[in-house]
């Protein structure tokens, strides 16, 4: 009876001890990861050699992934420095020269020059614009998908960024005789004034090229609790329900448009720029009687 006593306390006493043991070697263990993960948010994990006797699988194998993260995030480090000297040298590259046959088509139209050349000359100008437009524009949105490019948004009144896009595309407007009439409280939102302004007259644009001569584009402002609304509305062809998601994928333009001048990059370009601040685009649109597009920016 006595050593079948003594038993069960040395049972016991191995069983708390066992308890003990592991509750502190899980407690070391969770404490070493919780040391990994936040030397890994700081950018300063660095191996060490770790006794496997000591250390658990799953601290090892967890490890190893912080490991083939770091030099994963160095590669993408690397690879976007690339990219960026790649865009610089490109967008270098070809500054020059598209300036320089702008400058001697500007010359050569000063110039008395024969019969039916005139025209040559005016169509070499618009050509050279559109590629000039179109590198600008490619740069751009490599800039921004890649993070080269970072926008700076900041609380301000949203009413002056709009009279700027409004102000860059007033020529356009009044060469097909389109009203563009602004409506609603100067309101505050989360934004980067000149991308922002980008994007706004980029929509703007689209509304300008595919509405009839003689024809209005209202812009209206709207508050909500967490944004700011901006609706441009015109009074153009419209869009075809199939094509509302396609609009903003780079370079589509739909087969009856195909004529109309444009690259098919802005509103690919004007969403970037808008989600990447926060905010997003809605389409309301119906074939032959305009549309309407509503640009939501963070109010806070």
């Amino acid at each position: 009876m006595e050593f079948v006593l003594i038993l069960s306390i040395l049972i016991s006493a191995a069983a708390v001890y066992g308890a003990v043991y592991f509750r502190q070697r899980e407690k070391k263990t969770l404490n070493s990861i919780h040391s990994m993960i936040s030397q890994a948010k700081a950018g300063d994990f660095h191996e060490r050699n770790f006794d496997e006797s000591i250390l658990s699988s799953v601290e090892s194998d967890f490890r190893d992934y912080l490991l083939s993260t770091g030099v994963t995030k160095v590669k993408i480090t690397e690879e976007k420095d690339r990219i960026k000297e790649l865009i610089s040298d490109i967008s270098h590259q070809t500054k020059t020269p598209l300036s320089n046959i702008l400058l001697y088509t500007q010359l050569l139209s000063e110039q008395q020059l024969p019969e039916g050349a005139e025209k040559c000359v005016s169509a070499l100008e618009i050509q050279t614009e559109k590629l000039k437009f179109l590198i600008e524009a490619l740069i751009k949105c490599s800039r921004l998908e890649n993070g080269i490019l970072s926008l700076n948004p900041s609380k301000a009144e949203i009413m002056p960024c709009i009279k700027e896009a409004v102000s860059n595309l007033k020529e356009n407007a009044n060469c097909k005789d389109i009203d563009i009439k602004v409506s609603g409280e100067n309101l505050q939102a989360v934004f980067d004034f000149k991308w922002t302004s980008e994007a706004l007259g980029n929509i703007l644009d689209n509304g300008i090229k595919y509405s009839p001569k003689g024809t209005s584009i209202n812009i209206s402002l709207l508050s909500y609790e967490l944004f700011c609304r901006i609706d441009i509305e015109d009074q153009g062809s419209g869009i075809d329900e199939e094509d509302i998601n396609k609009i903003f994928s780079r370079f589509y333009r739909s087969p009856e448009n195909a004529q109309t001048e444009g690259l098919g990059i802005g509103l690919y370009l004007s969403r970037q720029i808008i989600t990447a601040q926060g905010g997003y685009i809605k389409v309301e649109s119906e074939k032959g009687h305009g549309s309407k597009f509503s640009v939501f920016l963070p109010n806070a």
